[in-house]
């Protein structure tokens, strides 16, 4: 029997040595709620995710918002930390992170509405820089909280014919992925690596936000969206040194300034 336990012992040893050694896909995560949760991921590349149930923001109990103004003042509230000082106390901040491009004095330079006002129209004009990287695209939902990310073109139609009714809308450009198809001038070789973060509508019937942890070129951005995460619709937000991130599940709390602010609230 002395041989047995030996060799009983040895594969136990071997066992917890090969765990040990496999890569982590999922750094932390949120509590185990259905509803959202945050997780960091290493593959494939770094990156930190948080993921919103739509069937959740429907109900009352969460609701999508973005954030950029106090309602008595025309100062931009530029951080997270101003942002959780404006909530109410029946509400809590699950995450955020910056909704789009701004200008210099931190005002959208897209289509921007908030609660049914339009702070910016359409912006459908030719130009440089990622937002004029066409086709660039709306992420925008109704009173109902349904969330779309349409390409800015086909919303302008929609608009007109009344099937879309944004409530909230954040323009910003390029589109990550259109209809399942990663944006045509993205090159998988392109040497222009930066931080980056973006919003997907996914099939699974979440609405996901990323921020890569560390610099990556917009195809490996897009196909994130598209193959890992099934999104057949996303949007860049923003990157560099505008790419921030409020995740308190995972420690993420980015001190900078920025523009209009996106997060899902908890309603208590």
């Amino acid at each position: 029997m002395l041989p047995n336990i030996f060799t009983a012992s040895a594969v136990v040893l071997l066992a917890v040595i090969i765990s040990a050694c496999q890569p982590s896909v999922t750094d932390t995560a949120s509590s185990a709620t259905s509803d959202w949760w945050c997780q960091t991921h290493n593959a494939p590349f770094a990156y930190s995710a948080c993921r919103v149930d739509a069937k959740a923001l429907a109900t009352g109990r969460y609701s999508l918002q973005l954030f950029w103004q106090k309602s008595d003042s025309t100062q931009p509230l530029l951080t997270f930390d101003k942002l959780l000082t404006t909530l109410p106390p029946s509400q809590t901040l699950a995450f955020a992170m910056n909704a789009g491009m701004y200008n210099k004095r931190y005002a959208p330079i897209g289509y921007t509405v908030i609660d049914g006002e339009e702070i910016l129209s359409l912006n459908l004009k030719e130009g440089g820089g990622n937002f004029h990287l066409l086709p660039n695209g709306v992420m925008w939902w109704d009173q109902s909280g349904n969330v779309e990310i349409t390409e800015s073109n086909a919303l302008q139609q929609q608009r007109e014919q009344g099937t879309a009714k944004p409530w909230f809308a954040t323009q910003s450009g390029p589109m990550l992925v259109i209809n399942d198809a990663i944006h045509p001038k993205f090159n998988p070789e392109s040497t222009s690596l930066k931080f980056r973060n973006g919003a997907g509508v996914c099939t699974d019937g979440s609405i996901q936000f990323v921020n890569s942890d560390e610099p990556v070129n917009f195809y490996e951005f897009a196909a994130l969206f598209k193959d890992k995460l099934n999104c057949p619709n996303a949007l860049f937000l923003d990157g560099g040194i505008a790419s921030a991130l409020y995740a308190p599940s995972i420690n993420r709390h980015d001190k900078k300034e920025m523009g209009v602010m996106i997060g899902v609230v908890k309603n208590k």
